[in-house]
C-alpha cells in the first residue's frame, strides 16, 4: 500500500484503484429518493469487508470519491492492527444529512448494500446513527450498529472513545511519564457522538478540557453537562495544550495546522487526521510531537460492531478487547524507537505485516 493522497480524474479512476490496491469500486444512484453513494472495498484477505457509511455534503463527487478511498484503505489497516478478521470498507452518501437523510433513501441504499451478498458490511459512520441502520437492515441482513433491544451492538462511538481514551492514556504515559491525564490541558477538536463520550471519560480523569466544534448543539450537549473551555473552531490549532484531540473529520493535521500546534501529544477519533501520511507524520516528529495513529487507537467502533457480526454479542468481551489498546500503542510506540521511523509508519508496518502472514496462511504457504 503506497501514500494514500489519490488524483481523483474520472478517467483515471482503475489507476487510482491499482496505486492504493483496492479490489472494488461501487457506485450507488437512485432518481427517486437522491441517493448518490460510493462504497470503497479495499482489501478482503483477512475477511469481508466492513466499515462504515457517512452522509457528508461534499464540494464535489470528485472529494467523495478521494475520501471513500482513503477510508476504506484506512479501515483495512485498522481491522488489522486491531486483531480483526475482516477487511476493510466504507461507504460515503453525498448529500447534507440534515436535509436529505430519510427512510426511503436509506432502504435504496440498503438494498445496493445487499446486492454486495456479504461482500461489505457497514455500520454507523459520520452522520449516521443506530435508527439509520434499523431502516438500512430492512432491506439487508449485512448491517451492524444496529439497537440492543433489536438483538444488535447499540452505538459504537462509546466503544470508539473508550479506546481513544486508554490510546491516549498510553501515549501520556510515554510522554509524561505517567498515564495520568489529570490536570492535562486536552483540546478535543469535534463535539460529535464520539467527542462527546471522550470528554465525559476525561473529565471524570481531572483533566482540564476544552471543545470546539462548527455546529452550536453539540457544543451545547456538552457544556450542559460539563464545565469544559470553548474554542473558535478557527483558533483550535493556536491553542495552548498538552494534548490535541482530533475528532472531526480528517486531513486536520496538515502543512498549515502542524506548525501551528503547541502540544505534546495528537490522540483523537478523527480517520486519516493526517493529509499527507508520510509527510505529516514527519513534520509532527520532527516538532517532537508524539502522534498516535489514528486508525489504531480508534477501532474500538469497529471492534464494537465485529463482535455484534458474529453473534452472541459481549460487552465486557468488547471492552477488553478495546481496552488492550493501551498495550498496542505503547508496542508502537517502542518499534518506531527502535527501527528510527514514525509511529505512523511502525503502526502500519504492523498492520500489513499481519496481513501478508495471514493472506500465506489461507493460501497454504
Amino acid at each position: 500500500m503506497i501514500e494514500a493522497q489519490p488524483n481523483t480524474d474520472q478517467n483515471q479512476l482503475f489507476e487510482v484503484m491499482s496505486t492504493m490496491d483496492h479490489e472494488q469500486l461501487v457506485f450507488c444512484r437512485d432518481e427517486v429518493t437522491g441517493l448518490k453513494a460510493i462504497i470503497g472495498i479495499h482489501n478482503t484477505v483477512l475477511g469481508p469487508a466492513m466499515g462504515g457509511t457517512r452522509m457528508w455534503h461534499y464540494d464535489s463527487e470528485a472529494a467523495a470519491v478521494r475520501d471513500v478511498l482513503r477510508l476504506s484503505r484506512g479501515m483495512t489497516i485498522k481491522n488489522a492492527i486491531a486483531g480483526l478478521n475482516i477487511g476493510g470498507g466504507k461507504t460515503v452518501i453525498i448529500g447534507d444529512a440534515r436535509k436529505m437523510k430519510n427512510e426511503a433513501l436509506l432502504r435504496r441504499f440498503g438494498k445496493f448494500v445487499n446486492s454486495l451478498n456479504g461482500k461489505y458490511w457497514t455500520a454507523p459512520d459520520v452522520n449516521m446513527g443506530e435508527r439509520d441502520m434499523e431502516f438500512i437492515k430492512m432491506e439487508t441482513p449485512y448491517v451492524a450498529g444496529i439497537p440492543e433491544n433489536m438483538g444488535g451492538s447499540g452505538d459504537p462511538s462509546p466503544m470508539t472513545a473508550y479506546g481513544v481514551y486508554y490510546g491516549m492514556k498510553a501515549s501520556a504515559k510515554e510522554v509524561f511519564g505517567s498515564d495520568s491525564l489529570e490536570g492535562k490541558k486536552i483540546v478535543v477538536q469535534g463535539a460529535g457522538q464520539v467527542g462527546k463520550y471522550l470528554v465525559n471519560h476525561l473529565m471524570k480523569e481531572g483533566a482540564k478540557v476544552f471543545i470546539s466544534d462548527i455546529f452550536e448543539d453539540k457544543i451545547k450537549s456538552i457544556t450542559d453537562k460539563h464545565k469544559v473551555g470553548v474554542i473558535d473552531p478557527d483558533k483550535v490549532f493556536e491553542a495552548e495544550m498538552d494534548i490535541f484531540s482530533p475528532c472531526a473529520l480528517g486531513a486536520s493535521l496538515n502543512s498549515k495546522s502542524i506548525p501551528q500546534l503547541k502540544c505534546a501529544v495528537v490522540a483523537g477519533a478523527a480517520n486519516n487526521q493526517l493529509e499527507e501520511e508520510n509527510i505529516h507524520a514527519e513534520m509532527l516528529a520532527e516538532r517532537d510531537i508524539l502522534y498516535a495513529p489514528d486508525f489504531l487507537i480508534n477501532s474500538g467502533g469497529i471492534t464494537n460492531v465485529y463482535y455484534e457480526l458474529l453473534g452472541n454479542y459481549n460487552k465486557d468481551r468488547v471492552k477488553a478487547q478495546t481496552s488492550r489498546i493501551y498495550e498496542v500503542t505503547l508496542d508502537v510506540f517502542k518499534h518506531a524507537s527502535q527501527h528510527k521511523i514514525t509511529t505512523h509508519k511502525a503502526a502500519l508496518q504492523i498492520a500489513l505485516n499481519r496481513i501478508e502472514s495471514v493472506g500465506k496462511t489461507k493460501l497454504g504457504y
